[in-house]
């Protein structure tokens, strides 16, 4: 049989860091020494007294389907969560629990968009933001951010890019591949722009909230800016901030009339999310979180490690991330260099390809984040294996000519 597949297949893609673990993995299963750093994954275990709960649960009889937006336990865990961190508060009919951040996304953008509308994404960007939109037919308004403004949407950006059919406003903080964070008062000139728009929402992707470096302060716009709170929805998740990756539960607060049409996405796609991984959260919501900023700390150590070793590589420069577990990499210098195969590097992807077939590094490409001439390294790896795979990097630049 052959299949006629739906045109809107062909507006996304598979992720390219999933792509690229991927091909690291079938790499090492082959035998060759490939160090992988292309995946947004703590390398930290889930914490004990979490995996206790999740056993615990089971053993108890929780394995049965729960309420499309999540258990009311949880979903109080996530009020007393925002309560504490954010100073914002939410009702339980404000507040839904899904399969990951991304599920949430996927529900909000499905909910609200239509072809025609507009999302304004700042760039460099999580794929996901871009791709998202794409598939419930609307159209990206990517706006570069340079070097030079800390890959941060400035309010002129914003203001320029807005248009009658934009719906939403993207942002992430810390950012996913720049580290880049949002300080209160580019929050607010933010929110001012927004302001005079009052038919633009914000959605904020708040997932690396607690790994932030050299001290500084996060801040969330609904936070920032309360009278932003009823056109905001704040995401946020297990996944960086207690390792829990694999077991898939983000979490929302948002406007009630949003969240229950997001609850009839998730109606039609998952359902609730998984029961024992709720019990798990919950329990990492409400535990010991004396653990999590000695992991931002650890972090912070091997970003100066990999900043240090690679800001002295020829052709390479790297501006130093504010938060999460990216460093964000430079290698315009090295376009149109020559491979000793007698390959051209044009691009950041050549790199990328060239680094890990024939220097044994995994990592991901600035295309996928609408920023060529880039490269993402993950630092959630050990010092031991960031120093290897850094002094990997630097023979192979010093390779090209």
């Amino acid at each position: 049989m052959t299949f006629k597949f739906a045109q809107r297949m062909g507006r996304f893609e598979m992720s390219p860091s999933a792509r690229t673990s991927q091909r690291a993995r079938e790499l090492r299963a082959l035998g060759h020494d490939i160090i992988p750093l292309s995946s947004g994954e703590p390398d930290f275990a889930t914490p004990e007294h979490v995996v206790e709960a999740a056993y615990a649960a089971a053993r108890a009889g929780q394995t049965k389907y729960t309420t499309t937006s999540g258990v009311e336990a949880l979903k109080d865990a996530v009020i007393e969560k925002f309560r504490r961190d954010n100073d914002l508060d939410y009702g339980r009919s404000e507040i839904i629990i899904s399969a990951g951040a991304k599920q949430v996304l996927f529900n909000v953008f499905m909910a609200t968009l239509e072809a025609g509308d507009e999302v304004v994404v700042p760039a460099p960007y999580w794929i996901s933001y871009v791709q998202i939109p794409q598939m419930a037919g609307a159209k990206p308004v990517v706006v570069p951010c340079t070097a030079d403004s800390g890959f941060k949407l400035t309010a002129d950006g914003l203001a320029e890019a807005i248009t009658g059919r934009t719906r939403w406003l993207v942002l992430n903080s810390p950012s996913n591949p720049a580290g880049a964070v949002y300080m209160r008062a580019e929050l607010a000139a933010l929110a001012e722009v927004l302001r005079a728009h009052p038919h633009v929402g914000v959605v904020t992707d708040d997932i690396y909230e607690h790994i932030v470096f050299d001290d500084r302060e996060f801040a969330t716009i609904a936070e920032v800016a309360p009278d932003l709170k009823a056109r905001t929805l704040t995401v946020n998740g297990a996944s960086k901030t207690y390792a829990m990756t694999g077991w898939r539960i983000g979490y929302a607060g948002g406007p009630a009339e949003l969240i229950n049409e997001m609850i009839k996405v998730q109606s039609q796609s998952t359902s609730g999310p998984c029961s024992v991984s709720q019990a798990a959260v919950l329990a990492a919501l409400e535990g010991p979180q004396d653990f999590v900023p000695q992991r931002a700390k650890a972090f912070e150590t091997r970003r100066d490690l990999v900043l240090s070793m690679l800001n002295q590589t020829d052709g390479l420069k790297c501006r130093q991330p504010e938060g999460a577990f990216y460093v964000f990499a430079d290698c315009h210098g090295l376009l149109g260099r020559r491979t000793p195969e007698g390959e051209t590097v044009q691009s950041s992807a050549d790199f990328v390809r060239y680094v890990m077939d024939r220097h044994g590094v995994a990592t991901v490409q600035g295309e996928a984040y609408g920023a060529d001439g880039h490269f993402r390294i993950s630092i959630a790896a050990s010092e031991g294996d960031l120093t290897e795979a850094c002094a990997r990097i630097q023979a192979a630049c010093a390779a090209l000519s």
